[in-house]
């Protein structure tokens, strides 16, 4: 009992629900493993005992908490009668009471038994404002949209041309993206965008070589060495789109690495110059030590872990002694985050400049690869000997394990949300929106300790009413939408609340049925019942594509590759109904006038259902536009399937380039459709 309660006061639960109304309980070793990476030791009934008084103690003397998050509007509460309160702005003025316009301030208090506090105090906005207006836009894997001008894998360059494209010439709103996060180096790379190193920098394989400044300004020399490259990089282009061979990301970057070292001896002009100090300055520690670990990993390997034990602390003697011995070194690192900086703001930049009234919607990734940047730099604020995950459930009965180490929330409150805090601001620097992979992971995450299958993890609940006015309140600065990726497991009311703080949802299609109250038929819902505030799409990245759903070719794949739990007839069959139900509800509604024989129309079909339900914002998987069949990631394969390495392709799996795809007769009247269904007057 006295252990159950200290894991509760701690955040971590000791029973879960795999289905509404079975409830798991979690076992005494796993609850004890968890507690004790929160720095708590709960091994004994002894150990228990006193670690119930030490944070009753805690309790009992604190006056503030290092960062106050409210709403706004919303009292102050929790402090002893009596205790006068004060508040400074960012500009020194003193205030006697909690403003009510959204910021961050200091808080003092001074209660009448002598005990003072000083603590951060964030006023979150009520609401994040949704979008402008009601639009379509496109969702892509950028690696997976080449142009005739990248090196073998879609860039920033490319990025902002879909921009100025798609809004230009289609009326799109904005594009998401995946992330671009920092990869942890190797031979080769993990190639998931969701495993990063850093999600705090982006990735500098993404940048368009010839669109940085010094490019034209190259010695003789140099420009010979630079148009090698380029023969090379257009090489590895043909492989792609030509020879039907995977995108090579470690093979671009290879050609880029060399590239962007001819680059580093052009001199930086006295405005652009000035204009790195500047991007120094702001970014401060957190760039120098993601900067740091780039310089290591290239001297020791990819894995902190692995280095000598004096390099394994960021903030050891040994590493400020190699850190001035690879001063140049380390820069090189910090200018490559500079040199991406710019290009993702030239893309956010050419998206408003066609009208996007959004523009670039980027991705946060739930978590960092355990050997990477951000887990060396931050191990005061994740919890070792754990990874994050999901429960079993109906669709997992062994459960997930992803393989990244969590946040602490006991950590994260100490700091004031600092890391976090930090992480949104800088997502959020060049971005029109922002989605957030596995929202839920605001509120709870699975804990998995190492060693252990996912099975024997838990749940370990953070401060959602924090996280998510922290997040709010970055989003309202930036002037950027919020989605949350909230499909699989979703625990109740988290919907309400995010819907609450104006966080979008994401609607996927094949998934929007009738599940709830007491008369649930399980039938598709029709576009009505649709809630208004999400991003309705018809797949993602982890799906079938449209095509291959309509085809059943999914199922065929998954047969193939041994992942089918059943006899592959009985899920062929399930299958089928339930695309059948689909189709069926399109022909009563009128949205499938060609009739259910032609593949296209009935994508086209099902994107006129999307734009008919309430939902703010519409997303086009890119592939869907032109027929692919293949989707980009299959979860549960490794090496049996080319995870994140594949070029969008036209039905046959031919790779299209980017400009094939603005030339797409198909695509362009997929998105006219689209246009015409959301126009007020059905004009397109």
């Amino acid at each position: 009992m006295d252990r159950a309660r200290l894991a509760a006061l701690h955040g971590v639960d000791v029973t879960y629900e795999p289905a509404p109304g079975q409830e798991v309980e979690v076992s005494e070793e796993t609850v004890v493993a968890v507690l004790a990476a929160l720095g708590v030791d709960a091994s004994t009934p002894h150990a228990v005992r006193d670690a119930l008084a030490a944070h009753e103690l805690r309790t009992a003397h604190r006056l503030l908490a290092p960062c106050t998050v409210l709403r706004s509007g919303q009292p102050l509460t929790g402090l002893p009668e009596g205790t006068e309160i004060s508040v400074e702005t960012a500009a020194g003025d003193r205030l006697a009471a909690v403003p009510r316009e959204p910021g961050r301030y200091v808080l003092r208090a001074a209660a009448p038994d002598g005990r003072t506090a000083r603590g951060d105090l964030v006023v979150a906005p009520q609401r994040i404002a949704g979008p402008p207006q009601r639009s379509f836009g496109f969702m892509a894997q950028l690696y997976s949209t080449l142009s005739d001008r990248s090196w073998g894998m879609g860039d920033l360059g490319d990025l902002a041309e879909i921009a100025a494209w798609s809004g230009r010439a289609l009326g799109a709103g904005f594009v998401q993206i995946n992330p671009l996060h920092a990869a942890v180096p190797g031979h080769p790379t993990d190639p998931s965008p969701y495993r990063p190193s850093s999600r705090r920098f982006p990735d500098p394989v993404y940048l368009r070589i010839e669109e940085v400044p010094e490019y034209a300004y190259l010695s003789r020399d140099a420009r010979a060495q630079a148009g090698r490259l380029l023969a090379k990089a257009a090489a590895l282009r043909d492989n792609v789109l030509l020879k039907d061979m995977l995108i090579d990301r470690d093979a671009v970057w290879e050609l880029k690495a060399q590239a962007l070292e001819l680059l580093r001896q052009v001199p930086l002009s006295p405005g652009r110059r000035a204009a790195y100090a500047d991007f120094l300055a702001a970014q401060g520690q957190a760039l120098d030590d993601h900067a740091t670990w780039s310089t290591l990993a290239e001297l020791h390997g990819p894995d902190w872990q692995k280095w000598p034990a004096g390099l394994q602390n960021p903030r050891s003697a040994q590493v400020a002694r190699l850190r001035s011995r690879h001063l140049e070194r380390v820069d090189f690192h910090c200018w490559l985050t500079w040199l991406t900086d710019s290009q993702l703001a030239t893309a956010q930049r050419a998206a408003r400049d066609a009208g996007m009234p959004i523009g670039v919607v980027h991705d946060l990734a739930v978590g960092v690869h355990p050997a990477g940047s951000d887990a060396w730099s931050m191990q005061d604020v994740l919890a070792r000997g754990m990874s994050t995950g999901a429960p079993p459930d109906a669709f997992n009965a062994r459960g997930q394990d992803w393989g990244l180490p969590p946040w602490r929330p006991d950590a994260l409150a100490a700091t004031g949300y600092a890391p976090y805090r930090d992480l949104i601001a800088r997502m959020l620097r060049h971005a029109g929106g922002l989605r957030i992979d596995h929202v839920m992971g605001l509120f709870r995450l699975w804990w998995v300790p190492e060693g252990r299958p996912p099975t024997e993890g838990t749940y370990v609940r953070y401060d959602a009413d924090a996280m998510l006015g922290l997040l709010a309140l970055e989003a309202y600065e930036a002037g950027a939408v919020v989605i949350g990726e909230d499909l699989g497991t979703v625990e109740p009311g988290v919907r309400r609340q995010l819907a609450d703080r104006g966080i979008l949802g994401t609607s996927v299609l094949w998934f929007e049925r009738n599940y709830d109250g007491e008369h649930a038929d399980r039938r598709p819902l029709r576009p009505n019942a649709w809630r208004e505030a999400c991003l309705a799409t018809a797949t993602t990245h982890d799906l079938p594509s449209t095509a291959a759903r309509l085809t059943g070719e999914h199922v065929e794949l998954r047969h193939r590759l041994g992942l089918l739990t059943r006899p592959l007839e009985e899920e062929q069959a399930e299958d089928a109904a339930e695309v059948a139900e689909w189709i069926a509800l399109l022909g009563r509604l009128g949205l499938l006038p060609e009739g259910a024989a032609d593949e296209e129309a009935v994508v086209r079909a099902v994107h006129r259902f999307l734009a008919a339900t309430p939902a703010r914002m519409i997303g086009v998987w890119l592939p869907d536009a032109v027929g692919d069949r293949r989707p980009q990631n299959l979860p549960g394969t490794w090496d049996q399937y080319p995870n994140w390495r594949l070029p969008v392709a036209d039905p046959d799996g031919k790779a299209l380039t980017l400009e094939q795809l603005a030339a797409s007769r198909r695509l362009h009247a997929l998105a006219e459709e689209v246009r015409r269904a959301l126009s007020p007057d059905g004009e397109p």
